[in-house]
């Protein structure tokens, strides 16, 4: 029997959301209030152990619209935030909802710093690819040569990969997601919250105000199913409407092949291994993009590792068993002591 029995309604906040109409983050929103009983009942966390902490963008006013605990911070600080939060309390269950910009711009140092410690934390990277909140500017994932507000003749900076980012940190765990599958979504917060350690999930975003249907290659669904790939870990790395396309190794890279035709038959498709601690199949995946590649969605890279909130605890006990210092006065009368006479 359910020890909880909580609902998707029991995380709704009596909040009025105010997000644009046809925003994604209304799906994401639906997604993890979906998740959240699940995870309750999976990890055995009542609703009081969850805390959400945001930074400055239209994703951070997640945390008014949740019914747990939350800490809307300032822009670029919320890893500094939720990492000081669960090193404070470690039985918190910390959830960090920030955009492109406030992640990898403005907090980028936070962010890549807290993915190398492996903090037990969730951080959700809602990515549309643009400043929404102040207007249109370019964020450090916009496309090459993209028009914005910032950049009217096109941008010509190289935009950061997200997982690339992840994995090139030393991260053991990152997922990608898009807002409008929101059953996959939901899955994929239920995997991030039972993974030990820093859980990064990029959430590809459509801003429908100043970057509407940025994802749109991928994410139209008269054509996902050939354009990007679920990943499953124990499964083969199959796609396409028919279920007939698959990635196979080809010398260092990965190609893509039709099953059935040029000799390929299913045995030669790729297993996905998420646990595989290498990262080098891992970083192929996240880097794979339409045309030439599926995206990759689904839980990436998974891999069990310390984590820095464990490690701060151990060494707490280490010292506090071999400390000759036990309570302020044994810190007092330590040293060097004098009597004044």
């Amino acid at each position: 029997m359910a020890k909880y029995n909580y609902t998707a309604q029991d995380f709704k906040s009596d909040q009025e959301v105010r997000w644009c109409p046809g925003c994604g983050d209304h799906a994401v929103l639906s997604a993890v209030q979906k998740a959240l009983p699940d995870v309750s009942e999976v990890l055995d966390y009542a609703r009081e152990r969850y805390v959400f902490v945001s930074g400055i963008g239209c994703s951070s006013r997640f945390p008014y619209y949740v019914n747990t605990y939350g800490f809307h911070g300032i822009h670029g600080r919320a890893a500094a935030i939720a990492t000081g939060v669960k090193v404070a309390n470690p039985k918190l269950s910390v959830w960090q909802i920030s955009g492109d910009g406030d992640s990898l711009a403005i907090g980028g140092n936070h962010f890549i710093h807290a993915v190398r410690r492996n903090i037990d934390i969730n951080m959700l990277l809602f990515n549309n690819e643009i400043y929404g909140l102040t207007k249109g500017q370019y964020s450090p994932t916009t496309k090459l040569g993209s028009v914005t507000k910032t950049s009217p003749f096109g941008t010509v900076e190289h935009p950061f990969r997200p997982g690339e980012l992840v994995i090139g940190a030393q991260g053991k765990f990152f997922a990608r997601t898009i807002d409008v599958e929101v059953k996959l979504t939901s899955e994929i917060m239920v995997e991030a919250a039972k993974h030990d350690g820093t859980s990064v999930v990029e959430i590809l975003q459509n801003c429908v105000i100043f970057n509407d249907r940025t994802h749109s290659n991928i994410t139209d669904k008269e054509f996902r199913d050939e354009r990007v790939i679920v990943l499953r870990h124990g499964q083969k790395m199959v796609f396409g409407k028919n279920s007939d396309k698959g990635l196979v190794l080809n010398g260092l890279g990965l190609k893509v092949v039709t099953i059935g035709q040029d000799g390929y038959t299913l045995d030669d498709v790729l297993t996905h291994d998420a646990y595989e601690p290498n990262p080098g199949v891992h970083m192929m995946l996240v880097n794979m993009e339409y045309p030439n590649y599926p995206v990759a969605l689904g839980v990436i890279r998974n891999v069990k590792d310390s984590t820095y909130d464990d490690n701060v605890r151990d060494q707490v006990l280490e010292v506090q068993r071999h400390a000759k210092i036990t309570c302020v006065d044994d810190l007092l009368n330590s040293g060097e002591t004098y009597d004044i006479k």
